[in-house]
């Protein structure tokens, strides 16, 4: 060899050995981007392209979940297995005919899991290789759906492709059963725990197909005896508890006398007033089923302990009375009756409010005169030509309701020695009327002049001379 020819195979040498660097590379590279891919599982089943559709949809909540560890289900990567946390798989499928009839299954499942780097930077949901457990598991209860029979292989069909023998393996039992879906890839923030990504995070019922018994086998079997011992454990001790609590509340209750001297609101919005009288100023209005401590009571009114040393009156019909008592007393149901007999309508007209009360100052209202039949009559007091009006409203409300755009109120007036006037709103009259206003809540609205005219108060208590 001369002198010259040595640069020339010096120069041949250097390109083989780059080209053989070159190749050793691209090797390398199409091995690691093989690991990052999820190969499919294929298996050959006789039944129809539908049947194994069908069954498919039996088995989709299996074909997602979480994983309670990576060893025995991923191949190794880059970083050991227990660095990575919540690892989830899902599986995709794909059914085509065969000419026979039957059907091809491809199954290829992603594997993710979160990577906890001690630079928060390079933290991040990394895809992971499936080792073939899962793949071959979902094929094998598929094959179960299929042949109907538990622990039946494939009925016929063969395993192909890049399918591999093994111990079939599913999503955990304790699979996450609600998971919010994220981006397919995700870069953390520094300082941030878990970026937003998109990793395979299915929806699991809780209850559906029984998973396979050899997941129980891939996981420690002690820990997973202990963890069910705790829970049953803190299921009892709250069971306990409960049953404690409740046999407590019952003996409670046993021997606790209920007084027979408290009175219930029938309806909410009673007024509780400051004295037994129509026009006494009201104090609060009480909510249904309220209960008070009943001090007194008379044939209209119920004296009350509202708390402490607070007093209150309540009138007696929006009361429920204790046992023994009426709620309404044999006077008042006769009274209404008796009533129609003492008045009369003398006239009826349309006019302006004949008074300084703020509510209806101004407006039109419908002003209804009445009359006593006999001016001696004993028994038309207070009482009676309240109840002369409350028959009066019933009557005339149709005719009320139709003229609601021309009158603000009603007003009656009591053409007598010992008359007086009374008005009231049209709004209040229609509360009234639909039953969400007790009588006394009527009145306690109403507008009265002279108010001790009015006064169904007895020696039970004061009556104030003033209007509200």
């Amino acid at each position: 060899m001369t002198r010259r020819s040595l640069p020339i195979a010096h120069r041949l040498i250097r390109a083989t050995l780059r080209a053989a660097f070159l190749l050793v590379v691209l090797v390398m590279a199409a091995s690691q981007s093989g690991t990052a891919q999820a190969e499919p599982y294929e298996r050959t089943y006789f039944q129809s392209k539908g049947a194994v559709e069908r069954a498919l949809k039996e088995l989709q909540p299996s074909m997602g979940g979480r994983l309670p560890v990576l060893e025995g289900f991923a191949l190794p990567s880059d970083h050991p297995l227990n660095r990575y946390q919540r690892a989830y798989y899902q599986a995709a499928v794909q059914v085509s005919s065969t000419a026979s009839g039957g059907s091809v299954v491809r199954l290829s499942t992603k594997v993710t899991a979160w990577y906890a780097d001690s630079t928060p930077s390079r933290s991040g949901y990394q895809l992971l290789t499936s080792n073939g457990r899962i793949e071959t598991d979902l094929l094998d209860q598929l094959s179960d759906l299929l042949t109907g029979s538990a622990g039946a292989t494939n009925s016929g069909g063969s395993s192909s492709g890049n399918s591999r023998e093994g111990s079939p393996v599913t999503a955990p039992p304790a699979a996450s059963a609600k998971r919010p879906a994220t981006p397919e890839k995700g870069v953390a923030d520094p300082g941030t725990a878990e970026p937003a990504i998109s990793a395979p995070m299915p929806q699991l019922p809780e209850t559906g197909r029984p998973f396979s018994s050899s997941l129980q086998q891939g996981l420690p079997s002690q820990q997973l005896a202990e963890k069910k011992n705790s829970q049953n454990k803190t299921a009892d001790q709250a069971a306990a508890r409960l049953r404690e609590e409740a046999a407590s509340l019952e003996e409670v209750l046993k021997n606790q006398a209920h007084p027979k001297n408290l009175v219930g609101i029938k309806k909410t919005g009673t007024p509780v007033v400051t004295s037994p009288s129509l026009d006494a100023k009201t104090l609060f209005l009480a909510t249904a089923h309220d209960e008070f401590e009943m001090l007194d009571f008379n044939e209209d009114w119920v004296h009350v302990r509202i708390s402490g040393l607070s007093r209150g009156w309540i009138w007696r019909t929006s009361l429920e009375m204790p046992e023994g008592i009426s709620d309404v007393p044999l006077a008042r149901t006769k009274a209404a009756p008796v009533a129609v007999d003492l008045f009369l309508v003398s006239r009826e007209e349309t006019a302006p409010f004949p008074g300084d009360w703020d509510p209806l100052r101004g407006k039109n209202v419908k002003i209804i005169s009445v009359q006593k039949i006999r001016e001696d009559e004993e028994n038309s007091g207070a009482r009676a030509k309240l109840e002369f009006t409350k028959s009066l409203l019933d009557k005339n409300y149709a005719e009320l309701a139709a003229k609601s755009q021309e009158v603000a109120g009603v007003v009656l007036i009591f053409d007598s020695v010992d008359g007086g006037m009374i008005a009231m709103t049209l709004p209040t009259v229609q509360q009234w009327k639909a039953g969400r206003l007790t009588d006394a809540a009527l009145w306690h609205r109403c507008y009265f002049d002279p108010p001790e005219t009015f006064s169904v108060s007895s020696s039970a208590g004061p009556s104030p001379a003033s209007n509200r």
